[in-house]
């Protein structure tokens, strides 16, 4: 039986992860990177501050300017936020209503806390989530399923009665491995054959996944 819904936050909350991919193409203009500038982006949703770093090294090694690069990046992402902070269809109707029907929520994200309970009060739902995990609170995050553990525990509802919803591979594999319930939702990123079989249900959008919240409450199958 379903009891709690947790969140990722960018790609499923906000429409964030396009203003990602737009700051770093303008940063590869300053700084060139020899690789797959697209393949790295997609590998790189999801990750906090420390895993990214690790790829970096990984695919261009230890004397690429990662710290100088990041902050460039940084800049770039808030400058495009500020203008507009982009909220996904669905967001306040499936907010609202778990609130209503007091279904425990939690917000489980890569981001900093600093960033991450900015972008939820400039939106106005701060208020809708019991418990907030964010990328500065683990030493890895996704796809480690470490973040995902903490909003279960702080939310105390074992991880196989909670659903995640997510947008992006790491996303899902750190839900999975968690022992939740993943559910996509998909942004920039198509599910694979590989993510398909891990997940509980896929949707076109938070409109789709709060028809069948409802359904499940109406056949017993989500806890109040």
């Amino acid at each position: 039986m379903i009891q709690a819904v947790v969140f990722d936050m960018d790609g499923v909350l906000f429409d964030t992860e396009r203003l990602y991919a737009t700051a770093w193409r303008e940063s590869a203009k300053e700084y060139p990177i020899d690789a797959d500038l697209d393949d790295l982006i997609i590998r790189s949703v999801g990750l906090n501050h420390t895993d990214t770093r690790l790829l970096f090294a990984e695919v261009l090694g230890e004397d690429f300017p990662f710290d100088e690069y990041t902050r460039f990046i940084g800049g770039r992402f808030r400058a495009l936020v500020e203008k507009e902070l982009p909220v996904k269809d669905g967001v306040y109707e499936i907010l609202r209503w778990l609130s209503e029907e007091k279904i425990p929520t939690a917000l489980a994200t890569s981001t900093s806390r600093e960033s991450a309970v900015s972008h939820l009060k400039r939106a106005g739902i701060f208020p809708f989530f019991d418990q907030i995990v964010t990328g500065d609170m683990v030493e890895h995050s996704k796809p480690a399923p470490d973040i995902y553990l903490i909003a279960c525990d702080a939310l105390k509802i074992p991880p196989a009665a909670c659903i995640a919803v997510e947008d992006s591979p790491n996303g899902i594999r750190s839900a999975y491995a968690a022992g939740m319930l993943p559910v996509m939702v998909p942004d920039q990123i198509a599910p694979t054959e590989e993510l398909r079989a891990m997940l509980f249900r896929e949707f076109p959008s938070l409109t789709a996944l709060l028809a069948f919240l409802k359904e499940q409450q109406r056949q017993g199958e989500l806890k109040k």
